[in-house]
């Protein structure tokens, strides 16, 4: 597997066929539960670059109930197999997890 890219603090790079895009462009796509991992760069207010690693779990009001369950119980699990992580977001709208917020949380 090689990965191309790499993010400039973390120097983690992601495979090209595990890109996915949250948004989707189908409606059930848009509908369904996801988890993501954000790796979100800035500069601090003293001009230092940091990294913080979000786990961003999304759950739409609009999914459907037995989805919602299956991502609730197993989040947990599959959180933990994580390690680094610094914040998570549990987001049933897409303001809950936007960059502000992301910012806001992140300082």
């Amino acid at each position: 597997m090689s990965f191309r890219g790499t993010n400039a603090s973390s120097g983690m790079g992601v495979a090209e066929h595990s890109k996915t895009n949250l948004s989707g462009t189908a409606e059930e796509e848009e509908n369904d539960c996801r988890y993501a991992v954000y790796d979100f760069d800035f500069v601090t207010s003293e001009n230092c670059q940091k990294s913080k690693i979000f786990f961003i779990a999304w759950s739409p009001s609009v999914s459907r109930i037995r989805a919602k369950m299956l991502y609730a119980t197993s989040k947990d699990r599959f959180r933990r197999e994580l390690e680094g992580i610094h914040y998570e977001i549990q987001a049933t709208d897409p303001t809950e997890m936007d960059l502000e917020v992301i910012r806001e949380r992140a300082n």
